[in-house]
């Protein structure tokens, strides 16, 4: 999801419209009554689930519903972030409320849910990036870790997911997850799939701490306060979180983590290679002290972050080349898998993953 402040809102295809007239029964009955025609605009830029702006006179909302076409079993789960985000609403992570939701689909032919619209933006590229100074960008790089530590260190019991997920095991059935889906969506053959696969399995660290885990925590899926752009206001895009492997989060914050001088990630292009970000290594002892976990593995994770990933891209770009894209920004997203897939063989060989 991308910035719901600032990014470019459209008028819905007819194949991306959503039923207004259905939509309004519901929501005026969940809302206490609307002011107003009901509306609705896709918001362009998201690559996975479609999320709407929908609003009447007085006020707006988010709706998030799974994307047209190919949906792979358990990917685009509703249920699952309508779940996490109740759970986490009201601890320290920042996350918005949901306001109603329809699971079975029997509004809109999908399940879907609407959740409040947090006031704030995104720094999604680079020249959201280059507004800030160099001090707002390290105070930002350290309040990602401050709040991927404090996702992590939630206690699941106490917020109600204590019986959600199955982390026993969990690092051995996402290899298994991935290799599925990487079969079930992929364009090309591409052996150095199988090949790192096969080194991740033969290396699997043992699991030292679990907890909630978002699965795709990115600066580009948090919105930051409009006045203090260090502050995080909300973070989104709940779709792929699970109770597992802690450490697999901040895989992913470190394989969209950009550096100078090193092999960005092609998704973010360099985001944070600017002056002021913390580096990989920083944001890593952050999170270590803050949490007291054991990064001494961290590179069999990012190495799983990068190969996940690129299977993620090759399943958005089957979609678009089906037709079953919502927005725009996704003709180049086929061609980000050979890159991720180069650096994912790289780290793995600079580790000695699986050899």
């Amino acid at each position: 999801m991308t910035d719901i402040e600032n990014d470019r809102l459209t008028t819905p295809t007819p194949d991306q419209a959503l039923d207004i007239h259905a939509l309004t029964s519901f929501l005026d009955s969940a809302v206490g009554g609307l002011s107003g025609p009901l509306w609705a605009r896709l918001l362009s830029g998201g690559r996975s689930n479609p999320t709407y702006i929908v609003g009447d006179d007085l006020r707006e909302w988010v709706l998030r519903r799974p994307p047209h076409g190919l949906v792979l079993a358990s990917a685009h789960d509703m249920g699952r972030e309508v779940r996490v985000l109740r759970a986490l609403h009201g601890t320290a992570v920042p996350v918005p409320a949901v306001i109603a939701h329809d699971l079975a689909g029997a509004v809109l032919g999908v399940p879907f849910y609407v959740m409040e619209r947090v006031e704030g933006e995104a720094i999604s590229d680079v020249a959201d990036a280059a507004r800030l100074e160099p001090e707002q960008r390290r105070r930002l790089g350290e309040a990602m870790v401050d709040v991927l530590a404090a996702l992590h260190t939630v206690d699941v019991d106490q917020v109600g997911l204590g019986d959600w997920g199955r982390p026993t095991g969990f690092l051995e059935r996402q290899l298994g997850v991935w290799r599925r889906q990487w079969e079930a969506v992929r364009t090309r053959d591409r052996p150095e799939i199988a090949d790192l696969l096969d080194r991740l399995s033969r290396s699997v660290p043992p699991t030292r701490r679990t907890g909630v885990v978002h699965g795709d925590f990115k600066l580009d899926n948090v919105l930051v306060d409009c006045a203090d752009q260090t502050s995080i206001r909300g973070v989104l895009d709940w779709e792929m979180s699970t109770r597992g492997d802690v450490l697999t989060d901040l895989g992913i914050l470190i394989s969209f983590w950009d550096e100078p001088d090193s092999v960005v990630n092609p998704v973010t292009g360099g985001l944070t290679a600017l002056p002021g970000f913390p580096s990989r290594a920083e944001l890593v002892e952050r999170y270590a002290a803050l949490t007291g976990a054991d990064v001494e593995r961290l590179d069999w994770y990012a190495v799983l972050a990068d190969l996940k990933i690129a299977v993620i891209l090759e399943q958005i770009h089957a979609r678009h080349e089906q037709g079953h894209t919502a927005g725009s920004g996704f003709a180049d997203v086929g061609a980000m898998v050979d890159p991720l897939l180069r650096r994912a063989i790289a780290r793995a060989d600079a580790a000695r993953i699986g050899r």
